[in-house]
């Protein structure tokens, strides 16, 4: 559904001189904001999009859109090219920004999914059709009617979601979509994502800066930096590949406060005690064996690397481990 070769974009900015003669003399400095970009999303994917601000995320989300013109490369969405067919590919794409409103604020949303249904073309019968399918699907018939200011903001990204399904994107493009919502709504949001994804197999292409947003859409995981990609693969693999330090949790039958190890233990409760391992160096198959020999172990808990700890690490040590920077 999206491929990506070579990708560039190179901005213009002008640098101004210090003092008075800068009203009048300034100069031209180019600086590189995405730099030879290769990505391929499969249909049905749901892929996140991440780096930190700055990173080149947004450029490159606009110009498979459209919206940025590349310097350089080649971009096709859903076979379409966006630079020369921007128009066709509007009907096959949805974009949805989490600070910024598709809808009208002062109508309900049910104007709005009106107006777009003449926007994109959609004839009467079928649009009453799509609009009743959005609202069973989100659970919109309490608020749709009512004006969207005086929805909640998770009422209102419900809502938003609604929007850019009404002409079936066969692509969504989702920037920071649960951005400012609480817990409870985040969740219904992403459910919402996920129901899109399922019933029409609707490639998704997600930004955000929460990672709970990954780990609970995405298998998949593309990391940019200053323009580069660094790493473009699945979370899981990046998690066994990047961290290999993981924390194992033993529980005992007995109580082991006076048992002496042998091995370094970084907690220990009674019974239970906690030991850090570097799968590098040791398979985890041996350690548990050994502390298994020190009495029965009832219960044993891998305790998951989080995501937030791994993309950190990517950032901070990156140099060995990204090789494709």
């Amino acid at each position: 559904m999206i491929q990506v070769n070579n990708l560039n974009k190179v901005f213009t900015k002008k640098i101004k001189k210090p003092g008075i003669k800068g009203i009048f003399f300034s100069k031209k400095q180019e600086y590189q904001a995405v730099s030879n970009i290769h990505l391929t999303v499969k249909k049905g994917e749901i892929v996140a999009f991440v780096g930190p601000n700055g990173a080149g995320k947004s450029t490159t989300i606009k110009m498979l859109t459209g919206i940025l013109h590349p310097t350089s490369g080649e971009i096709l969405v859903a076979g379409l090219n966006p630079v020369k067919e921007r128009k066709k590919l509007a009907y096959r794409i949805g974009c949805m920004f989490g600070q910024k409103s598709s809808l009208w604020m002062h109508l309900p949303a049910i104007d709005t999914y009106q107006l777009y249904g003449a926007m994109y073309d959609i004839p009467k019968k079928e649009l009453a059709v799509r609009i009743q399918e959005i609202v069973e699907m989100f659970d919109l018939q309490d608020i749709i009617h009512i004006p969207v200011r005086k929805l909640s903001l998770g009422q209102r990204m419900i809502c938003e979601i609604g929007a850019i399904m009404l002409h079936k994107p066969e692509i969504l493009f989702l920037d920071e979509p649960t951005i400012g919502l609480d817990i409870v709504v985040k969740e219904k949001v992403r459910n919402a994502i996920l129901k899109i994804n399922q019933q029409n197999q609707t490639t998704i292409f997600l930004t955000s800066h929460d990672l709970g947003d990954i780990e609970r859409l995405c298998d998949r995981i593309i990391i940019i930096d200053h323009g580069v990609i660094i790493k473009d693969e699945s979370l899981e693999h990046l998690k066994k590949e990047y961290l290999t330090e993981k924390f194992i949790t033993i529980l005992y039958e007995d109580n082991m406060e006076d048992v002496t190890f042998d091995y370094p233990v970084v907690m220990r409760e009674k019974n239970k005690i906690v030991i850090k391992i570097d799968t590098e160096k040791n398979t985890m198959s041996s350690i548990l064996e050994k502390f298994m020999q020190y009495g029965n172990v009832i219960d044993l808990e891998a305790i998951p690397v989080p995501l937030e700890e791994v993309i950190y690490d990517i950032y901070t040590r990156g140099d060995e481990k990204c090789e494709n920077i």
